[in-house]
């Protein structure tokens, strides 16, 4: 790794067994940050509904750390925390986000009072491609997307694409806020 590698950076990690929760207490507890897309979903427990707020898409955890710590944590702490990685040269390379886009998607996951439908990259594949956009004012203010039609829902939105890993369909957004993107 060279020296441009060793900052920190946002790791796309996988905890599975539906251990992210147990993954984010022990970075807690090792006081490395990290970030789960949290979501309020109904369960069904001892035939009673409750509103919980949940892992919006389970065995997903977001790590912002330098690759030597990682590694270390992997090994010594949380040995089930693995990379998501992507191939390349037939290789699989760990997923790193860039700041500014884990910053915008933090932004819009953290506005727990929108309508937002998390999607797989499975659920874009069969979307045509948008126009690239840019909200301007509310909640969701200066965060960059495509304006897509979204399967199940009448208008279109924005959808903030974290690639390879999943992307986030905003709420409905009146067209006067939307800047188009060259």
């Amino acid at each position: 790794m060279n020296g441009a590698a060793e900052g920190l950076q946002w790791f796309a990690m996988r905890a599975p067994f539906h251990k992210e929760m147990e993954a984010q207490k022990l970075l807690d507890k090792l006081c490395i940050e990290n970030f789960i897309p949290m979501c309020h979903k109904v369960v069904v427990r001892r035939g009673k509904k409750h509103r919980e707020w949940v892992p919006a898409v389970h065995n997903l955890v977001f790590v912002r750390t330098t690759h030597s710590l990682i590694q270390r944590v992997k090994r010594a702490d949380i040995p089930f925390l693995q990379y998501v990685t992507r191939p390349e040269a037939g290789r699989n390379i760990p997923i790193i986000v860039p700041d500014v886009q884990m910053a915008q998607f933090m932004a819009v996951a953290r506005a727990e009072g929108e309508k937002l439908i998390y999607l797989t990259p499975d659920d874009l594949s069969h979307l045509g491609k948008g126009t690239r956009v840019r909200v301007l004012g509310g909640p969701f203010d200066g965060v960059e997307g495509i304006f897509l039609r979204v399967k199940g829902c009448r208008s279109r939105r924005v959808v903030l694409q974290i690639q390879g890993i999943l992307a986030v369909a905003l709420a409905e957004i009146e067209t006067d806020l939307i800047e188009v993107l060259d």
